[in-house]
Formats: structure tokens, C-alpha cells, sequence
């Protein structure tokens, strides 16, 4: 079988679709490259964050996340995708080439593109209600057909040095060179096509209980609607990779898509936590403490229903495609 042409309307309609991915402080921090029967994905290095995300750990998983949109949103539009991830050594920043072929698409999971506009960064409270073990059973194998494996901090145990983790990368990275400014850059927007928007920041982040959430600058003008108990009942879980190189970001990256994606179509709220993870310190004592050094850290997701009786978080905005989208020289 061999790669097909695939129009080029086809290609924009299902990248724009795909663009909804989630990314570090909303940094969308890629560029999409077409040629005749192929595609391919590239890290937009001139947004990467200098003060958080140093070795670009976080774009990598960021770029990940936006493969995986690709593929949910080219296989909806009848165009399926044969992916090589990084087939470049002498290119680190070609992280994916993907090789087109239209027609009937077997792997194709409407309900699953669905999602992809569904999907919200839910960073309000959620309810006490437990997520039920089969959709967490779900969530984790979801993870592993991406070849990652998802852990929940539900032991009690376990949660406790997780959220001491994530206090101390706070504290540190609020006490860093840098990171106060840039934070500022990317968040607290009023209108723009990227970074975190003042609308989607919660204006009161008490009533969390031992999770600390990351503090965006602005106001925050999104409502919270007092959960049961008035404190957050999220589930943590810690994506992770049998190893730490570009190839496994690039996967976690795939994985955090297909567990969120999926998460939505049941029902759930999600929001994905990379700051433990941007510091040495804090990210080994993830895996030493949380993993028992069996697997290396690339994102914690919290997950949990949303609070009821409120709208959701507006759609945070997205880059023109035409910023991201262009052709390869002939």
C-alpha cells in the first residue's frame, strides 16, 4: 500500500480540529510541515519557556499530546496515518513523520474526535464522587495502548508524598530567576491565541485540600461552584515511561491525549500538573518516592468530576492554522 495524496483543505480542516491540544501554559509550541503524501511535526523551539521548561521536557510531552489529536482527527476525516516518531538524528526538532492515506480509516473513533472540542484544562474544585474503578480501569489502558503506564495516588500514603512534591516545586520555582515574569507573559490573558486566559483561572484556589494548584497571574475570574464538602475530590494520577528520552515524552505526550480525550467521553473533568516535573528535585522525588524508581515521571493528570450545576471552562484560544501549517519546500 502505498501513501496517498490527501487535499489539502482535508489537512487544515483536521489540524485545526487537532490544535485543541493541551499544552504548557497554552505555548502551542509546534509547527506542521505538509508534502505531497506525508506530514510532519516539528518543535517551535521560539516557544519554548526558558524559566519552567529549561530542557524542553515540556514541549516535547506538549507535542506529544498534538500527535495524538492528529491522528484522532485524520482518521475522522477518512485519512489514516502510518507515524515515525523522531526520524530524524540529525534533526531533533522533527519529532513525527506521518504518512498519509486516504480512504476508509478502520481505526477511526468519532466519538473520541468528538471529545476533542468537549475537552476542557478544568483547574476548578471538583466533587467528592470517586471516579468508578472500571472507568479507571479504562483510563490506565488507554495509557498502556500508548505504551505508557498511568499510576493513581489513591494510597494515602503514596498521595501524601505526591502533593509534597508538587508544594515544593512551587515554592522553588515562585523563589526562581525568571519564572514570576514568565509566568505572567503566559497567563492572566485577556485576548490573544495563546497562553492561559484570566477567564479560565479560578479566582479562589483555597478549598483544594493538600493539592496545591499552580498560581496563574491575573485575577482569575472563573466561578467556582462550592463542591460537596467544599474541598477538591480529584483523583491524581501519574503518567510515567520505563525510560526518560525524547521518544518517551513524546509518548507521554501521546498518552496524557488518549487518557484525557477519553476521560472526557466519560463524563469526566481533567487537568494536567507538569510543574513537580519541570525541577530535577521534585521530579526525582516522584520517582523515588511515588514510583519507587520502577518508571520516570512526565505529567500527573487530575481527574474527577467537575462541579455541577455550572458551565464549563470557555475554549481557551487557539493559533490561526495558518501560523502552524505550511508546506515543505519543493
Amino acid at each position: 500500500m502505498s501513501a496517498t495524496r490527501v487535499d489539502r483543505d482535508t489537512l487544515r480542516t483536521a489540524l485545526e480540529l487537532a490544535s485543541r491540544a493541551p499544552s504548557v501554559h497554552n505555548t502551542q509550541p509546534w509547527r506542521w510541515r505538509a508534502g505531497d503524501r506525508t506530514l510532519h511535526l516539528y518543535a517551535d523551539r521560539t516557544r519554548q519557556l526558558s524559566a519552567a521548561d529549561a530542557d524542553g521536557r515540556d514541549l516535547v510531552v506538549s507535542c506529544g499530546a498534538l500527535l495524538h489529536h492528529a491522528r484522532v482527527a485524520l482518521a475522522a476525516v477518512e485519512v489514516a496515518a502510518v507515524v515515525h516518531r523522531l526520524p530524524n538524528p540529525a534533526d531533533p526538532d522533527h519529532l513525527a513523520a506521518l504518512e498519509l492515506f486516504s480512504g476508509h480509516c478502520p481505526g477511526a473513533d468519532l466519538g473520541l474526535a468528538g471529545a476533542i472540542t468537549a475537552r476542557r484544562t478544568d483547574r476548578r474544585r471538583f466533587t467528592d464522587w470517586p471516579v468508578p474503578d472500571g472507568f479507571e480501569h479504562e483510563l490506565v489502558q488507554r495509557a498502556a495502548d500508548q505504551g505508557t503506564a498511568l499510576r493513581p495516588a489513591t494510597d494515602p500514603g503514596v498521595r501524601r508524598r505526591l502533593t509534597a512534591a508538587i508544594r515544593a516545586a512551587a515554592q522553588l520555582q515562585e523563589a526562581a530567576a525568571g519564572y514570576p515574569v514568565e509566568l505572567a507573559l503566559w497567563s492572566g490573558v485577556v485576548a490573544g491565541a495563546d497562553g492561559v486566559p484570566v477567564a479560565n483561572v479560578p479566582g479562589d484556589l483555597s478549598g483544594y485540600g493538600d493539592l496545591s494548584m499552580r498560581r496563574y497571574a491575573g485575577t482569575g475570574l472563573l466561578a467556582q461552584t462550592p463542591a460537596a464538602g467544599d474541598v477538591d475530590g480529584a483523583t491524581l494520577y501519574v503518567l510515567a515511561t520505563a525510560s526518560d528520552d525524547p521518544l518517551c515524552r513524546l509518548r507521554a505526550g501521546e498518552a496524557a491525549s488518549a487518557v484525557m480525550l477519553h476521560a472526557t467521553e466519560l463524563g469526566l473533568a481533567g487537568s494536567p500538573l507538569s510543574q513537580p516535573l519541570e525541577i530535577g528535585r521534585t521530579r526525582a522525588m516522584v520517582r523515588e518516592e511515588v514510583l519507587d524508581c520502577a518508571l520516570c515521571p512526565q505529567l500527573i493528570l487530575r481527574i474527577g468530576w467537575a462541579p455541577t450545576g455550572s458551565a464549563p471552562p470557555p475554549l481557551t484560544p487557539r493559533r490561526p492554522i495558518d501560523e502552524v501549517f505550511g508546506h515543505l519546500p519543493r
